[in-house]
């Protein structure tokens, strides 16, 4: 695709000719949004703005961030280490002899509470380092993959409830230290060395668990070993999933992470490459700070009274109807909050076009139990409501939401879907086209970048020339460069790190992270919960 003019460019053609044929497409730039720090001060990088004011909440946030530490007696010797260097400053890295001398993309971290203003406590609130690597072994190598994942998640989930339990004033998070071979062996796709295996007591196959949710037995013996199946084998999903009803909130770690310097190849190389320790102190530190409860930024300059819903879909194998989907939505406001309601669990996959879809009354009330939440934060419903998905929205459900919302909110349905690969466009220059370009197709629909060059950084973070979104407006009325201001904007608002931007908006972003969480283990109730419950 070339450039026609500074106006736009044309739409390609299947015909060979000399002479551009088709519409033309307009080519803009949608501005930088800003984020708000503390005292209302205004910039396009958390880092900058964290390092020069502090968090958005500063003047009434908290003075010490309390958390508690799990993990095996040497991980929580490793975190004990990195923790002390939170304390204080760590320097951006030293370029190398072939980088540029100044790499603007990189902050030094002036330390926690220079950033935060909250200190980082010398101790954690709560130690549980009573874990041994070999109990940890003596569950991740069974067999059985749902029965290894559930029972190495046991060995956390039980001490974490047991000392939550047990204390008057329990930490706001807990940092869970895995050791490498949870990360290695605790993944859908991770297999035991054959010589390394170990039998474990679950006979019962997967195929003979699913059978007996339809026929079960009269005692029921082998009901209790078919509930394995039930779980996600998948660590960090299951843990989460496994905490929710318990309202314990985590921050996952690798001990590798920590003490990159404690392992190594048999060549004396590093077993990981790692970013810069300036760096993983920036994510982790803003991690914990909103998983402390804070919030270290939000968006600047936005309109009152704005609310954005994700849809996320999951398919489950707990049922034989493959139609049957896990529907739920993430809340997100313009200061950052979010909120999981999981929805019901119906028949939301239609075969003919490959997307999930409600039904009216479902959809209808999914609205409204976000509508509700809304007024019990603000005593109000919001002026406007936006509606990402990745599918199309039909008739019916959107009766149903536009149903759920009332007459005192304007609802507008989002389509956000990755464009083609093929589809690139150039700038002349070394770097790609700037992040923020658009390429205007209708009143209705452009190409977005989200990801490009970004001036502040002097540079693309990317590995190759960056894909645009396809932002539809498919339902309600806005204008065009309200909605992709707005989806531009949601991608900076990730607390669990402390980049620039997302390539998506957050309301996309996690829409995964979040479904896998609500199908990783049964659920006995619908929790409304803040996102870092599933982060």
């Amino acid at each position: 695709m070339g450039m026609r003019n500074s106006a736009g460019v044309r739409k390609p053609s299947s015909k060979q000719s000399s002479t551009p044929t088709g519409p033309l497409y307009v080519v803009s730039h949608i501005p930088e949004p800003k984020l708000e720090f503390a005292f209302g001060q205004k910039v396009e990088y958390p880092r900058d703005g964290l390092f020069l004011f502090g968090p958005c909440d500063a003047t009434n946030g908290f003075s010490t961030t309390r958390f508690g530490v799990i993990g095996t007696s040497e991980g929580v010797e490793r975190f004990h280490r990195w923790s002390r260097k939170m304390r204080g400053h760590i320097a951006a890295p030293v370029p190398g002899p072939h980088s540029r001398e100044i790499e603007p993309q990189h902050v030094a971290f002036p330390g926690f509470q220079e950033a935060f203003h909250s200190e980082w406590p010398e101790k954690p609130v709560a130690v549980i380092d009573d874990i041994t690597l070999a109990e940890i072994k003596e569950k991740i190598f069974i067999q059985n993959r749902h029965e290894a994942i559930h029972g190495c998640v046991d060995i956390f989930v039980s001490r974490l409830v047991r000392e939550e339990n047990r204390l008057e004033a329990p930490p706001s998070f807990w940092f869970v230290v895995i050791p490498e071979v949870v990360y290695e062996l605790g993944r859908p796709q991770s297999r035991v060395p054959p010589a390394e295996t170990l039998q474990g007591e679950v006979t019962i196959s997967r195929k003979k668990a699913l059978d007996l949710k339809i026929n079960p037995t009269l005692f029921g013996g082998d009901e209790e070993d078919a509930d394995v199946y039930e779980y996600a084998t998948h660590f960090r999903r299951q843990m989460k999933a496994r905490l929710l009803k318990h309202r314990i909130v985590t921050q996952i770690v690798r001990e590798t992470t920590l003490a990159p310097d404690d392992f190594k190849k048999a060549n004396g190389m590093p077993l990981r490459r790692l970013e810069d320790p300036a760096t993983v102190a920036w994510k982790l530190g803003t991690g914990a700070y909103y998983k402390g409860g804070g919030r270290p930024w939000q968006l600047a300059n936005v309109r009152p009274g704005v609310c954005y819903v994700g849809l996320v879909y999951k398919r489950t194998d707990l049922t034989t109807d493959a139609r049957h989907a896990c529907c739920a939505a993430q809340m997100f406001l313009t200061n950052g909050e979010g909120v999981v309601f999981r929805g019901a669990l119906g028949p939301w996959f239609h075969a003919d076009t490959k997307q999930f879809h409600l039904d009216e009354a479902s959809a209808e009330r999914l609205v409204q139990v976000v509508i509700e939440e809304y007024c019990r934060q603000h005593n109000e419903p919001p002026r406007e409501l936006f509606i990402h998905a990745t599918s199309n929205f039909m008739e019916e459900e959107w009766a149903g939401f536009e149903k759920g919302a009332g007459e005192k909110t304007s609802v507008v349905g989002v389509q956000i879907s990755d464009a083609f690969d093929d589809l690139k466009l150039y700038r002349t220059g070394k770097y790609p086209t700037i992040r923020g370009t658009a390429l205007v197709l209708s009143q209705t629909a452009a190409f977005l970048w989200t990801s490009g060059f970004v001036p502040r950084l002097d540079t693309y973070m990317g590995p190759e020339t960056p894909n645009p979104l396809m932002v539809r407006i498919q339902k309600g009325e806005c204008e065009l460069d309200t909605v992709l201001s707005d989806i531009l904007g949601l991608t900076k608002i990730n607390f669990n790190s402390c980049l620039f931007n997302d390539r998506l908006p957050v309301t996309i972003k996690f829409a995964n992270d979040v479904g896998d969480v609500l199908i990783a283990a049964p659920m006995d109730s619908e929790p409304r919960l803040p996102f870092k419950f599933y982060i």
